[in-house]
């Protein structure tokens, strides 16, 4: 263990890690996601200790994406929703770790409607500086690296990602909401704004249409867990928007006693604070 934390405090210059391995991961994790979403009668689904589901699905892509990762022999710890979780007293020790999120938007894998995705990210310093986000059911691969801007691959093209600018004053504003996980108190937020026109998504997908510009607003004061989160911060951060705390107005932290997330903002170019 001590081998290993002191790899961790060095670390290696973000330049020399090869993230085109990352990329590989997330599009073979969500292939194998993919077949068992398009074959599988029974998705085997259980209930995990929080009441939420975990599928066949959900284990394999883990399992892919782990192993994947330690064949890189970077010698950085994995966080993952569906590992058995470190004590917090080894995991404050880590300055740079993997955080994953192997199937996001199970119950709309479940649903079978299409809205979820692999999430990646990598951790430093409580803060992200990569994310990976894979599409199974479009094809799209989106990733931001700390000061490298955001892009998505679709169709064998590269776009680079660019967050709107929005004035939370305007009316019509895009917002986007949970399929499954809208609560009063962020419908309340929403009913704050002058006319919004909402979309519903699952997953991570909702992060990324305010990464394309193709939303102003997303807020959501429910619980969520940090591997929900942190791929899609770092992207659509490096497109120009953010995810902050909503009481503090600071960008979220990682790697907490709790990893659980009690709310948040996350929109495009702009202050979401002023009302």
């Amino acid at each position: 263990m001590d081998a290993i934390l002191n790899l961790i405090s060095k670390g290696m210059n973000i330049t020399e890690i090869n993230f085109e391995a990352i990329k590989e991961l997330a599009r073979k994790a969500g292939a194998a996601i993919l077949e068992i979403y398009n074959q599988a009668n029974d998705f085997e689904i259980e209930q995990k200790s929080d009441d939420s589901p975990i599928t066949k699905a959900d284990k394999i892509s883990n399992e892919i994406i782990c192993k994947g990762i330690e064949s890189l022999n970077l010698g950085y710890p994995i966080i993952s929703e569906e590992n058995l979780q470190t004590p917090f007293e080894v995991r404050k020790n880590y300055k740079r770790f993997w955080l994953i999120d192997p199937l996001d938007g199970t119950k709309e894998f479940i649903k079978r409607n299409g809205d979820f995705t692999v999430n990646i990210a990598l951790i430093e310093d409580k803060r992200p500086i990569a994310g990976f986000i894979y599409t199974p059911c479009t094809d799209e691969l989106f990733w931001g690296i700390k000061g490298q801007a955001a892009y998505y691959e679709q169709n064998n093209v590269v776009q680079r990602l660019n967050a709107a600018e929005f004035d939370i004053k305007n009316e019509g504003l895009r917002v986007v909401a949970s399929r499954s996980h809208l609560d009063e108190a962020t419908l309340k937020m929403i009913e704050k704004l002058h006319n919004p026109k909402i979309f519903n998504r699952g997953s991570s997908l909702k992060f990324m249409l305010l990464a394309k510009g193709l939303a102003d607003y997303y807020p959501r004061m429910s619980q969520t867990m940090e591997w929900d989160i942190a791929a899609a911060q770092i992207i659509l951060e490096e497109s120009g928007g953010k995810i902050i705390d909503h009481v503090s107005g600071q960008a979220l932290e990682y790697n907490k006693e709790s990893m659980k997330i009690p709310g948040f903002i996350a929109c495009g170019n702009g202050n979401p604070l002023l009302f």
